[in-house]
């Protein structure tokens, strides 16, 4: 009976040892070596599909040699299209990548566009509906600082533009009785189905808002800052923990056609700290 007790209390305190080991691993951290200086980013274990990818194309040297194809002050900085490694001056650059997507990773507001976030950019919502990442490019943010009136308008926004997409939504769910309505010109049909439509736009928006900034997300991007105006709708798999000095100064270069730098800007090489 004493030796089953003393294993037991062995087992527990194995497992035990594990779950702390388990929860107290350390985050993965890369460093980005551009011409202008390092960048050391955090990798969020909350998106382990773009920090899995990230991992990899950066072990392959993947990122090694490409630009900053992209940049524009108090707002990002965007890179990982393999087409601009010795890019020529004129060339058009940002529809490259590895040839495939990654599902997204919103964790939205636990994780979101303060400066110095590292998301993935992706296609537009009108082909991209589900909002895929890009399976390579990616931007770190710079943004700005805003005040309550500016944060209050962002908000405003993203709530029309969440009752645009269920309105559009229930519309096309009904679109035959639109149709039957339209072709005996029944205006006053047409107006009540209307409101019906918003009414219940109105009801599933406020059942389920996807975009609300918390007084700690608020107090963030008006005091650090960053771009609130993308939250919900990319990717935020990480940030910068050592040189956000770097990326204010990346973001300050002088750009000319399509933000594009008219002096390189190269990432020289990216290594995972181990």
């Amino acid at each position: 009976m004493r030796t089953n007790r003393i294993l037991l209390i062995i087992t527990i305190f194995i497992n035990v040892c594990i779950i702390h080991a388990a929860t107290t691993q350390k985050p993965t951290m890369v460093k980005i070596q551009t011409n202008h200086g390092d960048i050391l980013i955090k990798l969020y274990d909350e998106t382990p599909l773009h920090r899995n990818n990230f991992i990899k194309l950066a072990k392959q040297g993947f990122y090694d040699g490409i630009l900053f194809h992209r940049v524009i002050s108090d707002f990002m900085i965007q890179t990982g299209d393999p087409q601009s490694k010795d890019a020529k001056p004129d060339q058009m650059l940002g529809t490259g990548g590895p040839g495939y997507t990654i599902p997204a990773e919103i964790h939205y507001p636990a994780l979101f566009h303060k400066c110095g976030a590292l998301a993935a950019a992706r296609q537009g919502d009108e082909v991209n509906p589900q909002k895929a990442s890009s399976g390579s490019q990616f931007y770190i943010v710079q943004g700005r600082t805003y005040s309550e009136n500016e944060l209050n308008q962002v908000e405003q926004s993203a709530r029309v533009n969440q009752e645009r997409v269920i309105f559009q939504q229930i519309a096309g769910e009904q679109m035959e009785k639109i149709k039957g309505l339209q072709l005996a010109k029944d205006t006053a049909g047409l107006n009540a189905l209307r409101d019906s439509i918003y009414a219940e736009t109105v009801k599933k928006a406020d059942a389920n808002p996807t975009y609300k900034l918390t007084d700690e997300i608020r107090q963030v991007y008006k005091t650090v800052g960053g771009t609130p105006h993308l939250d919900g709708s990319y990717t935020v798999f990480g940030e910068v923990v050592e040189g956000l000095e770097i990326v204010h100064e990346i973001s300050k270069v002088k750009t000319g056609k399509a933000d594009r730098p008219e002096e390189d800007v190269k990432i020289i090489r990216v290594t995972i700290e181990e």
